[in-house]
C-alpha cells in the first residue's frame, strides 16, 4: 500500500494543481498579463526539457556501447511507433478531442452563464488527453520519476485558473477523471515493474522512450516545432519488445 501511494505522487500533485488553481481563479479574478503568460510558457518548457532529458540519460546503464546501443533502439521504437500511430489514427483521434473542446469553449464565450457540466467536460477531455499526462503516468508507474507529472500540474492549473473564470466551480471536477485516468496508468504500469523486476532493462527502455516524447512535448510548448505527439505514443509498446529480440 505505501508503495502504491508513493507511486501516485505524479498524479497527486497533478490533482492538487487543479485543485489550487481553481481556488485561485475563483479568489483571483485578475488575469495574468502578457508578460506572465510568456514567462510561465518558458519556464514550463525548460522545465520539461531538462526533466524529459533527465529521464533519458538515467536510463541508459552500461558501458558507452551499450548506451548507444539503448539509444539506437530508443530511436527504432520511435520510428516503429510513430508508423503505428499513423495507422492507427491516433493523432487524428487526439485533434477530435482537442476540436470538441475548442467547441465547447466557443459555445460558452457566446453565452452569459455557461452549465458548470461544459466546463467539467472541457477541461477532462483536455486533461486527461494531455499525451504529458500519459507519459509522466508510464515514467512514475515505471520507476516513480514524477516530475513530468508535477510540470504537468502546472500546466493544468493555470488553464484551470482561466476555464474557471469562464466555466465556474465545475471545472475543480475535472481532477476526478484525472485521478481515475491517470492513476490507473501509473498503478498498473508499477505492476508491471514488479513483475519484470528481474529485467531492469526493459523498464529503463520505456523511460527512455518517454523521455524523448517529454522532450518533444517541451518543443510543442515552446513552439518550436510541430511535433503530431499522439503518434508516438505505440513506442512506448516497442521498446520493451525491440530491446528483448535485439538486446
Amino acid at each position: 500500500m505505501v508503495q502504491s501511494q508513493a507511486m501516485l505522487i505524479g498524479t497527486l500533485l497533478n490533482v492538487a494543481g487543479i485543485l489550487i488553481g481553481g481556488i485561485v481563479g475563483l479568489i483571483r479574478r485578475k488575469l495574468l498579463s502578457v508578460a506572465q503568460e510568456s514567462w510561465f510558457k518558458i519556464a514550463i518548457g525548460a522545465f520539461t526539457v531538462f526533466y524529459g532529458l533527465r529521464l533519458t540519460w538515467s536510463s541508459l546503464s552500461g558501458s558507452l556501447g551499450h548506451a548507444i546501443k539503448q539509444l539506437i533502439i530508443a530511436v527504432l521504437a520511435l520510428m516503429l511507433g510513430k508508423i503505428t500511430g499513423r495507422l492507427c489514427h491516433l493523432q487524428k483521434a487526439s485533434n477530435r478531442l482537442g476540436q470538441k473542446a475548442k467547441e465547447m469553449i466557443t459555445a460558452a464565450s457566446a453565452t452569459d452563464r455557461p452549465h458548470s457540466a461544459d466546463g467539467f467536460k472541457t477541461c477532462a477531455l483536455l486533461y486527461c488527453a494531455a499525451p504529458l499526462g500519459i507519459l509522466g503516468s508510464v515514467s512514475d508507474g515505471l520507476s516513480g520519476y514524477f516530475y513530468p507529472l508535477a510540470v504537468k500540474a502546472v500546466i493544468d492549473g493555470l488553464a484551470t485558473l482561466g476555464f474557471i473564470r469562464m466555466f465556474g466551480w465545475g471545472v475543480l471536477l475535472a481532477a476526478l477523471p484525472v485521478l481515475a485516468f491517470q492513476g490507473t496508468i501509473t498503478l498498473g504500469c508499477a505492476q508491471l515493474a514488479q513483475t519484470f523486476a528481474q529485467h531492469q532493462d526493459l523498464v529503463s527502455s520505456v523511460n527512455s522512450v518517454a523521455g524523448l516524447l517529454v522532450f518533444a512535448v517541451a518543443l510543442v510548448i515552446l513552439q518550436l516545432k510541430k511535433i503530431e505527439l499522439a503518434d508516438y505514443l505505440p513506442s512506448l509498446l516497442f521498446a520493451p519488445l525491440l530491446t528483448h529480440f535485439l538486446g
